[in-house]
């Protein structure tokens, strides 16, 4: 039983401006009872510190003392890097002249590449900033001739963007090195003058640590006791705040070793679409095997024995007529079975009331075969992409048949509306939950939650959505976001 909600009149339909993207056309509840927003799981609850502990433990952190190492260990391997990369790049240009210049600056570049896998190994162990690799050479994969992975190595955009960040992390190193020794000796220095301030006059001969000159000419010592304490107060807020500055000084490295070592964003796009492709194309090898493996056991199957039951019927017609009969009249059954199951065949590859009349009233038929009472509301101003549409179309199916087999659930709720160029399906119910796209789900995500799994990826592969909200005991909310077009 279904309850229709869309607000189609003569293939057109209303759509609700202002909506935000992600949320439902009925709130946050979209007609379920309870739940967080979809997209929005709610987090499990945990102590938290206080901004007061934070800023007093931050000298001891894990994370402080990993960027300080950092800090510490990119002066070095900076000037070695710049070193390396300018020398061979300027012995390169030198030698251009003749044939030697140019397997000299493929050298320097692959040179460059070891450099970044060693600067993205060190911003990962301390920074905790996973880059991916970037695009490989493939000449050197494939082992064609030295011409070839000459040639590739120079053509190469990950390996000159190595290189420039060889040339542009040496002065950043060199100037974060220097802010972060001298602040962290300066605020150490200063909150244990207490401790020390007994040097200057047991053996320098001054009363305190010198300052600079006084109005009157006279130098200015920290001598007196509000003075020393001052001092001390003083550094050890240095010493304090000296973790932040260090932090905001390694945002900066780790802008360039995300936006320069890293792959480009062509490479990173090249890599999606072909794994999309590969989703794409295993879909459709399943789905040809579906279609085959139905007609077979199914409609095939039946018109054999059709045809089987047909010649009997013809050999009988002369000499039992009544019997003949009989057998036709089961055929005539036989076909009609035949005819539903092929009808059936043909909804699951592209329904009819889907191209003839759209998607609320195609979503509105599927929702009337679902166990539970589902109610549909549909808002949209005009009809997606043909692709997106029958995507759409089959998103809804396999969820409401989760609801149907696993859910439990006496009521769902089938949500469809469009923001900018996005199209959003929310598929809610009122079940037992524990629905998971990735691990065993007792609830819409079937045995395994690999129905959700597959299903994420075949949305992945239109770059698409699937955020799962289902915690146990229920409700169940998903919601999948396609693109328009």
């Amino acid at each position: 039983m279904s309850t229709m909600h869309d607000t189609w009149t003569g293939g057109e339909q209303r759509t609700s401006p202002g909506r935000l993207p992600g949320t439902s056309p009925h709130g946050p509840a979209s007609g379920a009872p309870g739940g967080s927003p979809a997209g929005e799981p709610a987090l499990p609850a945990g102590p938290r510190r206080s901004a007061v502990a934070t800023v007093l433990l931050a000298p001891v952190s894990g994370r402080t003392w990993r960027e300080y190492l950092y800090v510490l260990t990119s002066f070095p391997f900076a000037i070695l890097s710049f070193v390396y990369a300018l020398v061979t790049l300027m012995l390169g240009v030198g030698l251009l002249i003749t044939f030697i210049g140019i397997p000299v600056l493929a050298v320097s570049l692959l040179g460059c590449r070891v450099i970044g896998w060693m600067e993205r190994g060190r911003a990962r162990a301390l920074l905790d900033l996973d880059v991916a690799e970037p695009e490989p050479v493939r000449a050197l994969q494939r082992g064609e001739g030295l011409t070839a992975r000459v040639s590739a190595v120079l053509r190469s955009g990950s390996a000159w963007r190595n290189l420039l960040y060889t040339q542009l992390h040496f002065p950043w190193a060199l100037f974060t090195f220097v802010m972060w020794l001298t602040t962290l000796l300066v605020g150490w220095a200063a909150a244990l003058y207490p401790a020390w301030h007994w040097v200057h006059p047991a053996y320098m001969d001054q009363p305190g640590m010198e300052m600079w000159p006084g109005p009157d000419g006279n130098t200015w010592y920290l001598d007196s006791t509000p003075e020393i304490w001052l001092t001390s107060g003083i550094g050890l807020l240095v010493v304090l705040l000296t973790p932040w500055l260090t932090h905001g000084l390694t945002s900066v490295d780790r802008l360039l070793v995300a936006g320069l070592l890293g792959p480009s964003r062509l490479a990173t796009r090249m890599w999606e679409l072909e794994s999309d492709r590969g989703t794409v194309v295993d879909t459709a090898a399943a789905d040809l095997r579906r279609i085959e493996r139905d007609l077979h056991d199914g409609a095939q199957a039946r018109l054999v024995a059709l045809a089987m039951d047909l010649g009997l019927a013809k050999e009988k017609l002369l000499e039992d007529p009544e019997a003949a009969a009989e057998m036709v009249g089961e055929a005539h059954g036989e076909v009609k079975l035949a005819i539903e199951e092929l009808r059936d065949l043909a909804r699951g590859i592209h329904p009819a009331i889907l191209t003839d009349r759209g998607l609320g009233p195609a979503l509105s038929a599927l929702a009337s075969r679902c166990t539970a009472t589902v109610s549909v509301t549909v808002e949209l101003d005009e009809r997606p992409a043909q692709a997106i549409e029958g995507m759409a179309y089959f998103t809804v199916s396999e969820l409401l048949q989760n609801v149907s087999k696993h859910a439990r659930a006496e009521r769902a709720w089938v949500d469809v509306w469009r923001s900018s160029d996005r199209l959003f399906l929310q598929v809610s119910d009122d079940g037992r939950g524990g629905a998971s796209a990735g691990g065993p789900a007792s609830g819409p995500g079937g045995s395994g939650g690999s129905g959700l799994t597959g299903l994420a990826e075949r949305l992945d592969a239109v770059d698409g959505l699937l955020v799962v909200d289902s915690p146990e005991g229920g409700p169940t909310r998903i919601t999948a976001e396609l693109p328009w077009r």
